[in-house]
């Protein structure tokens, strides 16, 4: 019996040893196509010699220091990069250490800018059914994965949950992307109103939804109607880049495909790119001003926040993401394993959509293609696929409850951005072999 408390009780997992680039090798020596990235992490594969080399030079230098106490050049050097970097308007970099964290942070700063500001009033967030946002309790409120949300429930705080953007199984027939887009952003405006928009404080969206719904990019110009409504009302615009961001869409931020900034931003999974647990919340001077003006400090804060070893492997990343080579090819290869996809699955009588940007990419499987109609939920089918693909030598990320919490599968694919034309192919071939190997 192992001591370790597994996600799953008892659970037989296989020991993972070495990295190799693109796979992850168990002490057995089977070699596993990570085509998921863990929980699209790993962009840049498991031996990347360039991010190991800052940590160990951050370690021997400075292993800790707390920000009460110093900053650290690492910190600093970071955020510097990260603002050269982002979409322009997000000016401060409040670095945590991880997903979760980096959502916690942007609500409690949300709650703290309306406060300095006198209005103690607003209280509320809207966000959308069929997202994701943490496992931490405010992350969770905010979030509307219905299974991970029931046994917490009566812990949250007060969040309504609007519509998601998600054209396979919403756009009626005859209406365009444009007219499907601007109406369920308007059901941002109508909940709204029903609540008092003065009581509200933000909407927290992911651009591209990823592990609930299973890579879902918005139509066009859904995002630039949400940032005309929280603008119209004096609300905050709070996206969640946690998995879609980080060059994993094709740009560093999946919302500059979107034609839109955000107020406050969260980051995580690929900006350490599982070399250093890291996130990051950044928000535009505006908010920081109001807190530097009012009270003067965020009453907020972890142990490990700005941790120096971190902030080294963060850098690192992010110096890779933006040398002007790393995300073309992104897009490059997103395109090529999107094809290849559709190549082999487009005709497939059970996988009903082939959707996402760049390397997110998801698959979604259904009973009857003409119909839509999702696999009966007993039948597990998501937990059977990751298995069979593990078999087979291959990490994806199946899920259930896509439509509703309960009904509905999809596979969500977030391979390293070192994936090659071989390794794609391989990717294709193993997880058809899985399908197959699992569907009725």
């Amino acid at each position: 019996m192992s001591a370790l408390f597994h996600r799953t009780c008892n659970a037989a997992l296989p020991s993972a040893d070495t990295g190799d680039g693109c796979y992850i090798i168990d002490r057995n020596g089977k070699r596993y196509l990570d085509a998921c990235g863990g929980a699209a992490v790993s962009c840049l594969g498991h031996s990347d010699e360039t991010v190991k080399d800052a940590i160990r030079l951050q370690l021997e230098k400075l292993p800790f220091a707390h920000t009460g106490f110093f900053t650290t050049d690492a910190a600093e050097s970071f955020a510097d990069l990260m603002v050269a970097h982002a979409p322009e308007g997000l000016d401060k970099i409040y670095p945590v250490s991880g997903g979760s964290e980096a959502v916690e942070a942007a609500l409690k700063l949300a709650r703290q800018y309306f406060l300095e500001r006198g209005e103690p009033q607003r209280t509320r967030f809207i966000a959308r059914r069929q997202s994701y946002h943490g496992n931490t309790l405010g992350a969770l409120s905010t979030g509307g994965n219905a299974w991970r949300r029931e046994p917490f429930a009566p812990l949250m705080i007060d969040t309504s949950h609007i519509a998601p953007c998600y054209e396979y199984r919403g756009r009626e027939d005859g209406e365009s992307q444009e007219a499907y887009g601007q109406r369920v952003a308007d059901e941002l405006e109508t909940e709204l109103q029903r609540l008092g928009p003065e009581t509200v404080i933000g909407f927290v969206a992911e651009p591209v939804v990823g592990a609930t719904l299973g890579a879902v990019p918005a139509v066009p110009g859904y995002f630039k109607r949400i940032r005309e409504i929280c603008d119209r009302y004096g609300i905050l615009l709070i996206l969640d880049e946690v998995m879609c961001g980080m060059g994993r869409t094709g740009t560093l931020f999946a919302c500059e495909q979107d034609g839109i900034v955000p107020d406050i931003a969260t980051v995580a999974k690929g900006l350490g790119a599982g070399y250093q647990p890291v996130g990051a919340m950044l928000c535009s001077s505006r908010i920081y001003d109001a807190i530097e003006s009012g009270s003067g400090f965020f009453q907020h804060g972890h142990t490990y926040i700005g941790h120096p070893m971190a902030m080294a492997a963060a850098k690192a990343v992010l110096t890779r993401l933006t040398d002007g080579k790393t995300l073309p090819t992104v897009a490059a290869t997103g395109e090529t394993l999107l094809a290849r996809l559709q190549e082999q699955f487009s005709q497939h009588p059970h996988i009903g959509d082939i959707r996402g940007r760049g390397l997110f990419l998801g698959l979604e499987l259904v009973s009857d293609r003409c119909s839509k109609t999702p696999f009966d939920p007993s039948l597990k089918l998501h937990k059977r696929i990751k298995a069979a693909a593990m078999d087979a030598g291959l990490m994806c990320y199946p899920m259930g409850g896509t439509i509703d919490g309960r009904q509905g599968d999809h596979i969500l694919l977030a391979p390293p951005f070192i994936l090659t034309e071989d390794q794609i192919g391989e990717l294709a071939d193993k997880l058809s072999d899985a399908i197959g190997a699992t569907l009725p």
